[in-house]
């Protein structure tokens, strides 16, 4: 008999975010919308994102058991990669990644990105994406307020 993979609970840390999505901003106006869905039986799930500004994105996020962390992989509409690792830390799914700065050449971007169920309410979820440049100062990029549809 075959034993499921990722069956285990790390394998459904980021469980809280499937679904589907209206996005606000910290103001509470409609910015776009998200759908998060399971594949390959819960092995991995799949963002699709869609802003109400044009900017269409998805990512494919994955545990890692092997490193003993979640992977994050985002594109989008405007040729944008980012790259995310990390894992649960107090209660959120924080990933980190870095990228070269487009206007300063030699420059690195750090990115800070954390998921949180929104006051112990699962219908609701913030994300958080913070960067910085020298790892001392950071910026809010993004604060999406979730509210599932």
């Amino acid at each position: 008999m075959l034993t499921r993979p990722c069956t285990g609970d790390l394998y459904h840390a980021f469980d809280f975010w499937i679904g589907r999505w209206d996005v606000h901003d910290a103001d509470g106006f409609l910015i776009g919308r998200n759908r998060i869905t399971r594949l390959f039986d819960g092995c991995a799930l799949r963002e699709e994102w869609r802003g109400l500004s044009g900017l269409r994105g998805t990512s494919l996020n994955v545990y890692v058991p092997s490193r003993e962390v979640w992977h994050q992989t985002w594109v989008d509409s405007a040729g944008n990669l980012l790259q995310l690792e990390g894992g649960l830390r107090d209660g959120a799914m924080v990933l980190e990644g870095i990228t070269a700065d487009a206007d300063v050449p030699g420059r690195i971007v750090r990115h800070r990105v954390s998921w949180s169920i929104v006051e112990g309410d699962p219908g609701r979820v913030r994300q958080h994406w913070q960067i910085s440049t020298d790892e001392a100062a950071w910026e809010t990029a993004f604060d999406g307020r979730y509210r599932r549809t």
